[in-house]
């Protein structure tokens, strides 16, 4: 790696001018993900490099990256570090992540799996009580139990060691310096922790951290210093990743595991020493002459989406247009039968045979014959297909935890395309906001292991996502980058639990067939339906549709929805960047 500019001094002036601009939000203490409107933002157009991030303060450290000559891997680091700090109820250092990386040495993409891993002592049995039913939701989420193996810092260190330019210590001094000498704490931070009382503040290292001294959450705009993690990161920047996994912060983040006094985990120090990071080949769908390429088991993200897509090219949906309800009845229903496999057969590639034909032209040319009908798909014929194998192994079919999809407004997506064209599209989670609720060296643990099924059997057969020793829990996280003649055209990703796949097929869409720019396809209104009701954001347009869309037989229901879309679109006359609005994101570049 060649020599580097300084980015030290930056990260002051970063902090000084972001708790400027959080002060001045601070009497806005909504989350914005909770907001029934959905607010306007512009597109952002760029000429050579750009970051799209959820936090201000974060995609400056990334633009700030490329400005030192850095690549876009070296931006990774600065951005995921910064968020950790800032947004750390989103993603972390104890956390995973899936990136989508575009090359454009070689005009490859490839995938990374930084996915969280279940620790070598769990069993099915993980979140069964002890009557054999499955545990509620928060008595599995908070404490140990939920922990798996956090994959970020070797993440970081992958794909800075293969694409970086900038030094790895170097990276880090943002973060550091923001942890030393404070951040403001965000408006949509603060309407976080108000809305986790009740867990944030019954552990008792996070209840030091988000709560002052009268146990009231800590305000919008207030100055918060870390010093915990300005040490976790020193010792990550003089060591690697290496020392995150063994050493002093490995010891911290078992002992916050197995100690805790209800509710302890399984995670130990071979478990952190044994985490590896895999390369995947990119799972990659055709649609309109495009290639769209993402993440792979075990995230369901770009099988899905890649069926969702097929089921729907067969229709003019370009001609009909986003405020036509038929647009989104077939939407819907390529959902909804897209769901049903996802169920059926998704899980970790490693430990489960997956059906070689799900992306398969005329297996998807069938399904989306189902949907040649002038009202909705009755819920009983919304079922698995019968995709080809490579092997005949059978997995049941997941249930839901009493019916319930648990998606938080957790997890966290940036985009950055560098001035070389490298396309990195990363999206990192800790799962429920907040994760566990343990902290160990001033990041949250995650809770990823409640992304596995709760119940290993249904009907005698086994659960294709049931917990394993080793296995890497089913994720909806999809990071994607789209091909136009083997170069990149779009990247982008979102959070929001299995609500991220419906968000970014209708975005691609919405790019693709109804020709909105980045922003406007961001900022569209989402209607979704993954599970047989059509879910319309609230306080928009969308609202609408639920007239015509209950004619044609759906039941509707009408709520805030917590997508935090990020993107870019890559022209031959440049860049266009969208931030989700409703979100504190933004889209930064030169």
């Amino acid at each position: 790696m060649r020599a580097v500019r300084p980015i030290i001094a930056l990260a002051l002036l970063l902090a000084a001018q972001a708790n400027a601009a959080f002060a001045q939000q601070a009497a806005d203490t909504v989350a914005p993900e909770s907001r029934s409107a959905v607010s306007a933002k512009q597109a952002v157009h760029a000429s050579r490099q750009m970051v799209v991030a959820a936090n201000p303060i974060a995609a400056q450290a990334g633009l700030d990256a490329l400005r030192a000559g850095g690549s876009a891997a070296d931006a990774v680091v600065a951005v995921q570090t910064v968020l950790g700090l800032v947004e750390p109820q989103s993603s972390g250092l104890g956390g995973g992540a899936f990136l989508t990386w575009y090359d454009a040495k070689s005009g490859t993409v490839t995938t990374f799996d930084g996915r969280e891993t279940a620790p070598a002592a769990a069993t099915p049995a993980l979140f069964l009580g002890a009557d054999g039913k499955p545990l509620g939701f928060f008595d599995a989420v908070v404490g140990g139990r939920s922990v798996g193996v956090p994959g970020v810092p070797r993440l970081l260190e992958t794909v800075h060691a293969k694409y970086g330019r900038l030094g790895w210590a170097e990276l880090m001094d943002p973060a550091i310096k923001l942890a030393e000498g404070g951040f403001a704490v965000s408006p949509r931070l603060h309407a976080m922790i108000t809305q986790d009382v009740g867990r944030l503040d019954t552990q008792p290292a996070t209840r030091a951290y988000f709560f002052d001294a009268l146990g009231a959450p800590v305000t919008a705009g207030a100055v918060v210093r870390n010093p915990d993690y300005a040490a976790s990161l020193r010792t990550i920047a003089e060591g690697g990743a290496d020392a995150f996994y063994r050493g002093p912060i490995a010891d911290k983040i078992v002992a916050a595991v197995q100690s805790h006094p209800t509710n302890p985990g399984s995670l130990s120090l071979d478990d952190l020493a044994n985490y590896q990071v895999k390369e995947r080949p990119a799972a990659c769908a055709p649609y309109r002459g495009l290639s769209v390429c993402g993440m792979g088991p075990p995230s369901s993200g770009a099988l899905t989406i890649g069926q969702i897509l097929g089921m729907v090219e067969p229709f003019d949906i370009a001609t009909l247009g986003p405020e036509d309800p038929e647009s989104w009845r077939i939407v819907g229903d390529a959902t909804r039968l897209a769901f049903a496999d996802r169920e059926r057969y998704i899980a970790d590639s490693d430990f489960v045979n997956i059906p070689k034909g799900l992306l398969n032209a005329d297996y998807l040319k069938a399904r989306s014959a189902l949907i040649r009908r002038p009202t909705a798909l009755p819920d009983d014929a919304v079922a698995a297909g019968e995709p080809s194998w490579d092997k005949a192994e059978l997995g049941g079919a997941e249930p839901r935890i009493d019916g319930v999809a648990f998606d938080m407004p957790a997890t966290t997506h940036f985009t950055i395309v560098d001035a070389d064209g490298n396309v990195a599209a990363m999206t990192s989670s800790v799962e429920n906001a907040f994760g566990s609720r343990q902290m160990a060296g001033g990041f949250i643990l995650n809770n990823q292991l409640t992304d596995f099924s709760f119940a290993p059997e249904k009907d005698g057969a086994a659960v294709a996502n049931r917990v394993e020793p080793g296995k890497r829990p089913r994720s909806s996280m999809a990071p994607t980058i789209v091909l136009k003649d083997g170069k990149p055209f779009y990247a982008l990703g979102s959070p929001g639990g299995s609500s991220i796949i419906p968000y970014v097929a209708t975005t691609l869409i919405a790019l693709i067939d109804w020709k909105l720019d980045m922003q406007a396809a961001i900022s569209m209104p989402h209607m979704l339906n993954r599970f047989g009701t059509f879910e319309l954001e609230a306080g928009t347009t969308a609202e609408n549709l639920a007239g015509d869309l209950e004619a044609l037989g759906y039941k509707i229901k009408i709520g805030d929805q917590n997508s935090g879309l990020h993107g870019v679109a890559i022209m031959p006359d440049g860049l266009t960047g969208g931030a989700d609005p409703r979100r504190e994101g933004i889209a930064l570049g030169d």
